[in-house]
């Protein structure tokens, strides 16, 4: 610790380019691997896309958990390696990787116990859900989300690298899980030379593959590499201080996360209502969106601990600035975004193998629903923010404004207005109002957090 991290020193542009470059890539590979999955299981029949897509709602209470609680894990690290405090950050790191695995068993019961309720609560007499659907999603859902233990270790041990600004390091790992995986899947989706066809739980079986090869290569990373931490089984025990800390800043990061999967439940009823086939247009379109949002994740990734650490460091311009490029930067992405999703929606949804009923369904969709890219990259950035300072329940409060306030009455409202032809307004009304909620927010932390350091200084 005698040499100070670049986090601290180095230029802020050329800083969040170097940790956020890598990032964005293996973000992008991640985007990529979910694309190429849906298409896979695509070429089996619209149900089993179907089915996949309604999977959306356990893989993301999976990452909710995982990267909640890394999210935490990552500031506090961070922070302490600011304040020069070595032994403090192992000890966030190892209490971590514990949490991790007490997670990975938790959630594995309540997959197996939640999965056939979830099922029979889509398929009323009111829905348009298919015997052959549910079937397909229960098979997906109990291998992708009943054997997490991969995906959370791999989560948190790259959560550890990227405190630390190894994440050239956390790229590697996490390309390697999905690269893995978009070679396993046709092999064990369709039977390709020794491997038995599987269909949809090949596609399971290929992700959860991926994700332990990604723990395994993250796991010696921090081992061999990640030296400003140190990584000890017995050394660092559980305590309940540490376990308060890390959950402080992750619970509302977890519960934001998570209120994503009640969104996607609830819309996905109000849609399922007028046919199978906007849940399936509704799944493409977050598969789809992914390829635009996960670089602004990956962007997120590197600002993050340099907030973490210079807030540490009582400096309080190098926060300003980097949280002013992040937001240029997102902005600019999602504006790329935008123009693909408006010109060419056919063809994006095309890579699915989806027939002329939903095309018919999903180009006005995805041309609407894209209206509100600049304003989520704006909106994301400074959620982030929020955490990296410690208040995760501002996040929280917008997400579940936007989401569960917001959004889902607008999208029932609209569809009984309009029908389903203009329920997918209901993404930009949403998001107009997380803008305006999280330009207050940036103000008041601003005012609150980041001014008294520059009177600090002064004094």
């Amino acid at each position: 610790m005698s040499k100070e991290n670049k986090m601290g020193t180095m230029p802020i542009g050329p800083l969040l380019m170097n940790m956020s470059i890598p990032m964005m890539i293996s973000m992008l590979v991640q985007a990529l691997y979910n694309i190429v999955d849906s298409a896979f299981v695509g070429m089996i029949s619209s149900q089993a896309l179907a089915a996949v897509s309604l999977a959306f709602v356990y893989q993301n209470l999976c990452i909710a958990l995982g990267i909640g609680t890394g999210v935490g894990v990552n500031a506090l690290v961070a922070r302490y390696l600011g304040e020069k405090d070595r032994h403090k950050a192992s000890q966030v790191a190892n209490v971590g990787i514990k949490l991790a695995l007490i997670t990975s068993v938790v959630f594995c019961g309540l997959t197996l116990l939640s999965v056939g309720p979830y099922f029979s609560s889509l398929s009323g007499k009111n829905n348009d859900l298919s015997a052959a659907t549910i079937q397909a999603g229960k098979e997906y859902i109990i291998i992708c989300c009943g054997i997490p233990f991969g995906v959370f270790v791999q989560t948190m041990l790259e959560k550890l690298l990227q405190a630390t600004g190894k994440t050239k390091l956390s790229m590697v790992s996490q390309m390697s899980g999905a690269i893995f995986n978009c070679i396993m899947d046709p092999l064990w989706i369709f039977g390709i030379g020794p491997f038995p066809k599987m269909g949809v739980a090949g596609a399971a079986l290929a992700t959860v593959s991926g994700q332990f090869l990604g723990a395994g290569i993250a796991l010696y990373f921090n081992i061999r590499y990640n030296n400003e931490i140190e990584i000890s089984w017995k050394k660092y025990r559980m305590d309940f201080p540490t376990v308060r800390s890390i959950y402080g800043i992750s619970l509302p990061t977890i519960i934001m996360q998570a209120v994503g999967s009640v969104m996607y439940y609830g819309f996905s009823r109000i849609v399922v209502r007028f046919t199978e086939d906007a849940v399936t247009v509704f799944g493409s379109y977050f598969k789809l969106q992914s390829f635009v949002f996960m670089p602004i994740f990956g962007l997120n990734n590197g600002m993050i601990p340099i907030v973490g650490y210079n807030y540490g460091a009582r400096r309080p311009e190098r926060i300003r600035k980097v949280v002013h490029m992040a937001t240029l930067v997102a902005v600019g992405i999602m504006a790329v975004g935008t123009l693909i999703f408006l010109c060419f929606p056919r063809q994006l949804l095309g890579i699915f193998s989806v027939n002329e009923q939903i095309l018919a369904i999903g180009i006005p969709a995805l041309r609407i629903i894209s209206v509100h890219f600049c304003i989520a990259g704006f909106c994301i950035v400074s959620n982030s923010f929020f955490q990296a300072m410690g208040h995760g329940m501002l996040s929280l409060f917008v997400s579940v404004g936007r989401q569960i306030v917001i959004l889902l009455p607008a999208a029932y409202i609209l569809s009984l207005v309009g029908g389903l032809s203009v329920v997918w307004w209901a993404f930009p009304i949403a998001e107009l109002a997380s803008a305006t909620m999280c330009t207050l927010f940036r103000r008041r932390v601003d005012r609150l957090e980041i001014a008294p350091l520059e009177k600090g200084r002064a004094e």
